[in-house]
Protein backbone atom coordinates (compact mmCIF):
# COMPACT_ATOMS: atom_id res chain seq x y z
CA UNK A 1 0.00 0.00 0.00
CA UNK A 2 1.38 3.88 -1.02
CA UNK A 3 1.66 5.88 1.88
CA UNK A 4 -0.31 9.12 2.07
CA UNK A 5 0.88 12.58 2.26
CA UNK A 6 0.36 12.72 6.57
CA UNK A 7 1.82 9.09 6.74
CA UNK A 8 4.90 10.46 4.95
CA UNK A 9 4.86 13.78 6.74
CA UNK A 10 5.37 11.77 9.82
CA UNK A 11 7.83 9.45 9.17
CA UNK A 12 9.92 12.40 7.98
CA UNK A 13 9.36 14.41 11.20
CA UNK A 14 9.68 10.67 13.40
CA UNK A 15 13.00 10.91 11.19
CA UNK A 16 14.43 14.39 11.95
CA UNK A 17 13.42 13.12 15.77
CA UNK A 18 15.80 10.33 15.64
CA UNK A 19 17.99 12.30 14.27
CA UNK A 20 17.99 14.84 17.45
CA UNK A 21 17.48 12.41 19.77
CA UNK A 22 21.40 11.39 19.40
CA UNK A 23 22.42 15.06 20.83
CA UNK A 24 24.70 14.07 23.75
CA UNK A 25 23.39 17.35 25.55
CA UNK A 26 20.97 17.15 27.65
CA UNK A 27 18.49 19.09 29.48
CA UNK A 28 17.29 19.25 33.44
CA UNK A 29 15.48 16.32 33.24
CA UNK A 30 17.80 14.15 30.54
CA UNK A 31 15.91 14.84 27.31
CA UNK A 32 18.01 15.51 24.16
CA UNK A 33 18.14 19.53 23.62
CA UNK A 34 17.86 19.32 19.72
CA UNK A 35 14.77 17.39 20.09
CA UNK A 36 13.15 19.28 23.30
CA UNK A 37 14.26 22.22 20.93
CA UNK A 38 12.35 20.94 17.50
CA UNK A 39 9.02 19.86 19.44
CA UNK A 40 8.75 23.27 20.81
CA UNK A 41 9.15 24.52 17.11
CA UNK A 42 6.61 22.08 16.17
CA UNK A 43 4.60 23.29 19.00
CA UNK A 44 4.96 26.87 18.32
CA UNK A 45 3.97 26.24 14.71
CA UNK A 46 1.07 25.00 15.75
CA UNK A 47 -0.19 27.65 17.59
CA UNK A 48 0.68 30.34 15.35
CA UNK A 49 -0.89 28.68 11.75
CA UNK A 50 -2.38 25.89 12.73
CA UNK A 51 -2.82 25.37 8.60
CA UNK A 52 0.71 25.67 7.68
CA UNK A 53 2.04 23.90 4.60
CA UNK A 54 3.63 20.27 5.03
CA UNK A 55 6.89 22.38 3.45
CA UNK A 56 6.59 24.49 6.40
CA UNK A 57 6.14 21.47 8.91
CA UNK A 58 8.91 20.16 7.91
CA UNK A 59 11.24 23.09 7.94
CA UNK A 60 10.18 23.56 11.28
CA UNK A 61 10.96 20.81 12.93
CA UNK A 62 14.40 20.35 10.76
CA UNK A 63 15.73 23.54 11.86
CA UNK A 64 18.74 22.99 14.06
CA UNK A 65 18.99 19.06 12.78
CA UNK A 66 22.14 17.69 14.32
CA UNK A 67 22.90 21.27 15.55
CA UNK A 68 25.57 20.23 17.92
CA UNK A 69 27.90 18.23 15.22
CA UNK A 70 29.10 22.29 14.10
CA UNK A 71 29.85 24.23 17.69
CA UNK A 72 30.39 27.61 17.84
CA UNK A 73 33.76 26.73 19.33
CA UNK A 74 35.27 25.29 15.88
CA UNK A 75 34.97 28.89 14.36
CA UNK A 76 37.03 31.94 15.99
CA UNK A 77 35.10 34.58 18.27
CA UNK A 78 33.92 37.61 16.03
CA UNK A 79 30.98 38.57 13.88
CA UNK A 80 32.74 37.85 10.73
CA UNK A 81 33.33 34.39 12.24
CA UNK A 82 30.20 33.82 13.78
CA UNK A 83 28.57 34.82 10.33
CA UNK A 84 30.43 32.11 8.69
CA UNK A 85 29.38 29.79 11.31
CA UNK A 86 25.90 30.46 10.71
CA UNK A 87 26.01 30.05 6.65
CA UNK A 88 28.19 26.54 7.80
CA UNK A 89 24.61 25.65 9.98
CA UNK A 90 22.38 26.72 7.58
CA UNK A 91 24.15 24.40 5.09
CA UNK A 92 24.36 21.68 7.41
CA UNK A 93 20.75 21.63 8.12
CA UNK A 94 19.56 22.08 4.81
CA UNK A 95 21.50 19.04 3.64
CA UNK A 96 20.85 16.86 6.64
CA UNK A 97 17.03 17.54 6.22
CA UNK A 98 16.90 17.06 2.36
CA UNK A 99 18.80 13.47 2.51
CA UNK A 100 15.87 12.72 4.69
CA UNK A 101 13.09 13.56 2.70
CA UNK A 102 14.49 12.01 -0.66
CA UNK A 103 14.53 8.48 1.50
CA UNK A 104 10.69 9.63 2.55
CA UNK A 105 9.88 9.99 -1.08
CA UNK A 106 9.72 13.76 -1.00
CA UNK A 107 10.22 15.18 -4.28
CA UNK A 108 13.34 17.06 -5.49
CA UNK A 109 11.54 20.32 -5.79
CA UNK A 110 9.45 20.01 -2.41
CA UNK A 111 12.89 19.12 -1.21
CA UNK A 112 14.69 22.16 -2.44
CA UNK A 113 11.54 24.31 -0.99
CA UNK A 114 12.26 23.31 2.27
CA UNK A 115 16.03 23.45 2.17
CA UNK A 116 15.36 27.07 0.66
CA UNK A 117 13.44 27.62 4.36
CA UNK A 118 15.77 26.23 6.32
CA UNK A 119 17.81 28.34 5.19
CA UNK A 120 15.68 31.39 5.81
CA UNK A 121 16.39 32.86 1.43
CA UNK A 122 14.03 35.58 0.81
CA UNK A 123 12.65 36.40 4.53
CA UNK A 124 11.04 39.10 4.01
CA UNK A 125 9.24 38.08 0.68
CA UNK A 126 8.99 34.17 1.24
CA UNK A 127 6.13 34.15 3.83
CA UNK A 128 7.10 30.52 4.24
CA UNK A 129 10.10 31.63 5.46
CA UNK A 130 8.80 33.66 7.55
CA UNK A 131 6.45 31.68 9.52
CA UNK A 132 10.03 29.90 10.59
CA UNK A 133 11.31 32.77 11.47
CA UNK A 134 7.96 34.20 13.83
CA UNK A 135 8.29 30.22 15.57
CA UNK A 136 12.04 31.05 16.47
CA UNK A 137 11.93 33.91 17.66
CA UNK A 138 8.44 33.01 19.91
CA UNK A 139 10.57 29.85 21.09
CA UNK A 140 13.65 31.66 22.16
CA UNK A 141 10.98 34.04 24.08
CA UNK A 142 9.32 31.29 25.34
CA UNK A 143 11.11 28.98 26.30
CA UNK A 144 14.83 30.64 26.78
CA UNK A 145 14.68 33.76 27.10
CA UNK A 146 14.40 33.92 30.86
CA UNK A 147 17.66 31.93 31.58
CA UNK A 148 19.44 33.84 28.51
CA UNK A 149 18.67 37.36 30.85
CA UNK A 150 21.27 35.88 33.63
CA UNK A 151 24.10 36.01 30.99
CA UNK A 152 24.17 39.44 29.11
CA UNK A 153 23.62 42.62 30.69
CA UNK A 154 20.54 44.53 30.60
CA UNK A 155 21.84 47.18 27.39
CA UNK A 156 22.83 44.08 25.42
CA UNK A 157 19.20 41.90 26.43
CA UNK A 158 17.24 45.54 24.79
CA UNK A 159 19.12 45.51 21.80
CA UNK A 160 18.98 41.91 20.90
CA UNK A 161 15.03 42.19 21.49
CA UNK A 162 14.71 45.34 19.10
CA UNK A 163 16.44 43.29 16.98
CA UNK A 164 14.14 40.08 17.12
CA UNK A 165 11.42 42.35 17.49
CA UNK A 166 12.00 43.78 13.87
CA UNK A 167 12.33 40.31 12.40
CA UNK A 168 8.68 39.05 13.51
CA UNK A 169 5.92 39.55 11.81
CA UNK A 170 2.95 41.76 13.06
CA UNK A 171 1.35 38.28 13.89
CA UNK A 172 4.47 37.39 15.38
CA UNK A 173 4.48 39.92 17.41
CA UNK A 174 0.97 39.54 18.46
CA UNK A 175 1.94 35.93 19.77
CA UNK A 176 4.83 37.77 21.59
CA UNK A 177 2.96 39.56 23.75
CA UNK A 178 0.72 37.13 24.95
CA UNK A 179 3.48 34.85 26.22
CA UNK A 180 3.43 34.83 30.43
CA UNK A 181 6.70 36.53 30.69
CA UNK A 182 8.82 36.29 34.14
CA UNK A 183 8.74 39.74 35.77
CA UNK A 184 12.59 40.66 34.72
CA UNK A 185 12.10 39.31 31.03
CA UNK A 186 8.84 41.51 30.94
CA UNK A 187 10.59 45.01 32.56
CA UNK A 188 13.39 43.94 29.90
CA UNK A 189 11.08 43.48 26.86
CA UNK A 190 8.41 46.70 27.89
CA UNK A 191 12.17 48.58 27.75
CA UNK A 192 13.08 47.61 24.30
CA UNK A 193 9.49 48.10 22.70
CA UNK A 194 8.94 51.31 25.01
CA UNK A 195 5.55 49.67 25.52
CA UNK A 196 3.37 50.38 29.01
CA UNK A 197 1.66 47.74 30.99
CA UNK A 198 -1.36 48.04 29.65
CA UNK A 199 -0.62 46.31 26.69
CA UNK A 200 -1.64 42.25 26.94
CA UNK A 201 1.88 41.12 28.14
CA UNK A 202 2.02 39.08 31.01
CA UNK A 203 4.40 37.67 33.74
CA UNK A 204 4.26 34.09 34.89
CA UNK A 205 3.36 35.32 38.32
CA UNK A 206 0.08 36.41 37.11
CA UNK A 207 -0.61 33.41 35.40
CA UNK A 208 -1.08 29.57 36.35
CA UNK A 209 -0.51 28.50 33.13
CA UNK A 210 2.54 27.25 31.22
CA UNK A 211 3.09 28.89 27.90
CA UNK A 212 4.91 27.02 25.17
CA UNK A 213 8.31 29.30 21.40
CA UNK A 214 14.56 32.87 18.52
CA UNK A 215 16.81 30.35 18.34
CA UNK A 216 19.11 29.65 21.34
CA UNK A 217 21.57 32.13 22.94
CA UNK A 218 24.15 31.55 21.19
CA UNK A 219 22.86 33.58 18.32
CA UNK A 220 22.20 36.52 19.87
CA UNK A 221 24.99 36.80 21.92
CA UNK A 222 27.13 38.14 18.73
CA UNK A 223 24.60 39.55 16.36
CA UNK A 224 25.33 43.22 16.43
Amino acid sequence: MSKTSADRLQECLDCFDAANAEDPRREADGAPKELVYSRRMSAWLERLAPSASEEVRLAVRAQHIRRWEIPRDAYPKGRTAYLKWRRALGAHHADLAGAIMRDCGYSADTVLRVQGIIRKERLKTDPWAQELEDVACLVFLDHYFDQFVDEQDSDTIIKILRRTWRKMSAAGQQAALKINYTPRCLELLEAALHRSTSYSVHTRSESSGDSSGLAPAERHREES
